[in-house]
């Protein structure tokens, strides 16, 4: 189906949450290897949660060793059910050896499994790149990014909960 083509069926409905962080817990959990790096993003993703109007006593911020430990520590923070939505932060910065890779796939995967597990977005910020150079030149606006995506999608997840509760109310009613 083309462009064109979608834009005939008005009749359907597209939602797109909002990016406004008030009233909602954050969780970030934040790797030290490639400190300077995952410093850097760690606040300016913390900068921008503020900017989406979460409020500072409302994020909790721990730290893990490394990019590995981050699903441990995310995994911990969803079976307490305190939060709206966490956020990975790490840096992977590619070496010599084949360990780039082993750290870049199961890191991403192991939060992919907690997100899906516990049904809480989770904002994966954890860099991979060529260079610490690569990685200081994203800092910023990946930082950024996560906390919208983090907020986002929780405002988006806490509407669809809503859906299944008009369906069985909408079967009361008849």
């Amino acid at each position: 189906m083309t462009n064109q083509e979608m834009a005939v069926a008005p009749d359907i409905d597209v939602y797109e949450a909002e990016a406004d962080g008030e009233g909602m817990r954050i969780g970030v959990v934040q790797s030290r290897f490639n400190q300077p790096v995952c410093e850097a993003l760690r606040d300016a993703c913390l900068r921008q949660l503020v900017e989406l109007g979460v409020a500072t006593q409302d994020v909790f911020v721990c730290t893990v060793p490394g990019a590995l430990e981050i699903p441990v520590a995310l995994q911990r923070l969803a079976e307490s059910g305190e939060f709206d939505a966490l956020i990975a932060v790490g840096a992977v910065i590619r070496g010599e050896t084949y360990h780039f890779e082993v750290v870049s796939n199961e890191s991403a995967a192991g939060v992919a499994r907690v997100a899906a597990r516990f049904s809480i977005p989770i904002a994966n910020a954890i860099l991979t790149c060529d260079s610490d150079e690569q990685a200081l030149a994203r800092v910023a606006e990946k930082g950024a990014d996560a906390a919208f995506v983090a907020v986002e999608m929780a405002n988006l997840l806490d509407s669809m909960s809503a859906l299944g509760e008009q369906e069985d109310g909408d079967e009361e009613d008849q």
